[in-house]
């Protein structure tokens, strides 16, 4: 995956750390466990051609976690570009 530049980012993560920096956008949503107003950071992501068309042939989404705890996360497909 390309890492994307997301509309309305707020600021970008990691680069300070030595990674390519990862743009953001902070919200508040409402959760199901956390309630009204709970924050939450949203990045946007490109597939390649192959991992696209891996997806297509049925491939599943992957999300890896670096660290040995698991935080809460949500992954969906964004709107369709204009």
């Amino acid at each position: 995956m390309i890492i994307a530049r997301i509309a309305g980012a707020t600021r970008v993560l990691g680069k300070s750390q030595g990674y390519i920096g990862l743009p953001l956008r902070d919200e508040m949503i409402n959760c199901t466990v956390g309630g009204e107003a709970t924050p939450s950071m949203v990045t946007a992501w490109e597939p390649t051609p192959d991992e696209l068309a891996r997806l297509n042939a049925g491939a599943l989404v992957q999300l890896r976690i670096i660290g040995t705890g698991h935080p809460p996360v949500m992954l969906e497909v964004g709107e369709v570009p204009e």
